[in-house]
């Protein structure tokens, strides 16, 4: 009687003490957890306000407002389709191209479930976050002639049939680049390649400002431009450290490569601008700064530090070029440059990846019986997926969204400025 008393006494113990156990297994590392959420916030920052300052600097006095609404209207959009239905088909099992809809609405999620060692809300908002960011990087290419209403059916557009496809094949499981093996640390394609085409394509469909050949177009405020830079800056190390997914080595890894890989890039394009046009100019600097910073995302979490700099120092230089004499061949009126450095630095950063991993150059390695000249292949075959992907949906919804609504103002609604004739307000009062 005693013996079964007993065996009732551990029973009942061990029947309260296992779920005890089994709670704290699905409990995310903290340190983790808080990592993610400071890289999370960064990453924000980086959008509201890093791009509105960016770009609404680049501009002129009378359509810097619109910019900034553009900006803060993309990022509400993006954000709650996320949540709807982009993060499920981006980051569930699925097919090559779209992730399953078991997690659309978020509503099968919760506060137990993990995504590595933090907690999976923490991944939807940091993914999200990259989401915001490169529909927002768009915008750039379009100032001052894009009707409101066209540009927000172009944000529906695009980010379901562009950015969640693409985000899927890239990081996605069994996404397509995945699988054959491409390396695209913190979003070389997904973000950079994918907003950079997107936005030329508009820019061509636009056309070209009608005071473009006229006048020079220059920016309205330089600081604004500055601080806009200093902003993407610090969020960048949210951006490229917190793709490791946690507090670790390769975290520090990616920290270490973005210091000098923009460092590299800022000295790189600096000095080439200082030999070929004579003086050096904190545009310049700020735009070498952004090259690195482009260039280095693609491979931060794979090469060396070497390669990182090296990987910068090409950017600035690259950069350059894309803005002085690529948009010269291109004929695009790409207000912001948005091709011509998130375009081209990511190109080069993305086949420069495939170079810099070798782990005789420095880098982490690739995976076994990959040659430096395969992944190089690979990451080729990455880049013009993306072009031609981007491309492709870009025009599909620039199109769509001027047989809706009209894709460009009146050329009396762009000589007033778009802040005015948009949205009722200025930026200035004299």
């Amino acid at each position: 009687m005693k013996r079964r008393l007993l065996s009732f006494v551990l029973l009942a113990i061990s029947s309260f003490a296992l779920p005890a156990y089994a709670s704290e297994l699905v409990i995310a590392d903290k340190a983790d957890n808080a990592f993610m959420l400071i890289c999370t916030v960064l990453v924000f920052f980086m959008t509201i306000p890093g791009i509105a300052l960016f770009y609404g600097g680049l501009l002129r006095s009378k359509n810097v407002l619109s910019l900034i609404t553009q900006v803060m209207l993309i990022f509400s959009i993006v954000i709650i389709l996320w949540l709807l239905f982009g993060y499920s088909l981006a980051f569930t099992a699925g097919n090559k191209f779209f992730g399953g809809g078991s997690l659309t609405l978020l509503n099968s999620m919760s506060l137990e479930d993990l995504s590595g060692s933090i907690s999976q809300y923490i991944h939807v908002a940091f993914q999200g976050s990259f989401a915001v960011i490169t529909v927002a990087l768009i915008v750039g290419a379009l100032g001052e002639r894009i009707r409101f209403s066209a540009l927000l059916i172009f944000t529906v557009i695009w980010f379901t049939f562009s950015y969640v496809p693409i985000a899927h094949m890239v990081w996605g499981e069994g996404g397509w680049l995945a699988n054959d093996g491409a390396i695209d640390f913190a979003g070389g394609t997904v973000v950079h390649i994918n907003a950079a085409v997107a936005a030329l394509v508009g820019a061509y469909l636009l056309g070209k400002r009608s005071d473009y050949s006229q006048i020079v177009l220059k920016p309205h405020n330089l600081p604004m431009v500055f601080m806009g830079t200093a902003v993407l800056y610090v969020g960048w190390f949210g951006f490229n450290a917190g793709s490791a997914g946690s507090a670790n080595n390769i975290a520090a890894l990616a920290l270490i490569n973005t210091v000098i890989a923009t460092a590299g890039a800022i000295l790189s394009w600096t000095f080439t601008e200082w030999v070929v046009r004579g003086k050096p100019s904190m545009l310049g600097s700020c735009s070498g700064c952004i090259s690195g910073l482009v260039a280095i995302t693609p491979a931060a979490g794979t090469v060396g530090p070497i390669g990182a700099l090296v990987i910068g120092v090409v950017g600035g230089v690259v950069g350059l070029w894309g803005v002085v004499t690529l948009k010269r061949w291109l004929k695009a009126d790409d207000v912001c440059d948005v091709f011509g450095i998130h375009g081209t630095c990511g190109i080069i950063g993305c086949l420069l990846t495939g170079v810099f991993t070798s782990a005789l150059l420095g880098g982490l390695g690739y995976k076994e019986g990959v040659t430096l000249l395969h992944q190089v292949s690979i990451q080729l075959f990455s880049v013009v997926v993306t072009i031609i992907w981007s491309g492709v949906v870009a025009y599909i919804a620039f199109k769509l969204a001027d047989k809706l609504v009209g894709l460009r103002v009146s050329p009396e609604e762009e000589c007033d400025g778009l802040d005015l004739t948009s949205h009722g307000e200025s930026a200035y009062h004299q």
